[in-house]
């Protein structure tokens, strides 16, 4: 699968695009653990204290927001994109 972070979350991991080893994921969660393992300063910007994905942070599995599937125990295929965005603001 390929990750795309976007705004300072591509900041924290030093790369917008950032190669991960996940072939062996099933779920967006185990994708998440992968890339935050590969990427640790990613960790404090979107897990919270129990590690589960901050309210305020969007994860897209080929566009669509994994809340309205099955959060991150969505299924993932190798072909998929997951994108992470920051909370985002502006007038």
């Amino acid at each position: 699968m390929n990750w795309k972070l976007f705004a300072d979350l591509a900041e924290a991991a030093g790369e917008p695009e950032p190669e991960v080893e996940a072939s062996d994921a099933a779920t967006v969660g185990e994708a998440l653990d992968a890339l935050v393992d590969a990427y640790p300063a990613l960790a404090a910007r979107v897990l919270d204290e129990d590690g589960d994905l901050r309210g305020h942070v969007n994860l897209l599995r080929n566009g669509r927001d994994v809340r309205e599937a099955e959060g991150l125990d969505t299924s993932v295929d190798d072909d998929d994109e997951l994108a992470l965005f920051p909370p985002v603001s502006g007038g």
